[in-house]
């Protein structure tokens, strides 16, 4: 941990919120010599303070660890590069339309990679009314099912949650330029286009 880079970030952030070094010391029940001492890069806080500190600055232990706050590159949010978080433990589902540090149940989550569809995996999508509907076979018992599918466009994405047991059929408005992915709890992201 460099303390330099560590003390010129909390530095930033601190003022970023618009706090004093007393009002950051009043908060987390420390010396505002201390806030100044981390600033100058005299030292870094302890690692019992590293939660609260994050907590009070909204920004992740890591990031305050490496002392850079370093922004992804910026890709215009095209849904296109879509990419899904799948949390193995509790099931989350997260989207981001570019690079993204995601953590869920304090793991850090890597994106999933859509496979094509196989016969295994594989959707039907059939035009009904204003919508497509969308149909498969796929197992969905409590040890093996489809966890969500989405519906994505240039620009949006529409996703539902599916869970064991249900059938095996959704709905969505029709739009255009589309691709649908669905994930599988056994077998990862898929994708249909």
């Amino acid at each position: 941990m460099d303390c330099n880079k560590v003390g010129k970030l909390i530095l930033s952030l601190r003022k970023e919120n618009r706090m004093t070094q007393k009002q950051l010391a009043d908060a987390m029940n420390i010396s505002d010599k201390a806030i100044s001492k981390w600033e100058r890069g005299l030292g870094c806080p302890d690692v019992s303070l590293l939660r609260e500190l994050s907590e009070i600055l909204d920004v992740n232990i890591e990031r305050i660890l490496l002392g850079n706050l370093e922004p992804n590159d910026a890709d215009g949010g095209n849904m296109k590069k879509v990419k899904f978080y799948v949390c193995s433990n509790c099931g989350n589902t997260l989207t981001a339309t570019g690079e993204a540090e995601v953590s869920c149940c304090g793991r850090k989550l890597m994106p999933l990679v859509p496979n094509l569809a196989d016969e295994i995996h594989k959707l039907t999508v059939e035009e009904v009314e204003n919508d497509f509907y969308v149909t498969f076979t796929h197992e969905m018992s409590k040890t093996h099912y489809i966890s969500f599918i989405a519906y994505v466009t240039c620009d949006r994405a529409l996703l539902i949650k599916l869970y064991p047991e249900q059938t095996g059929e959704v709905r969505f408005p029709k739009m255009y330029g589309r691709k649908i992915y669905y994930c599988c709890n056994q077998h990862g992201l898929w994708v249909n286009g």
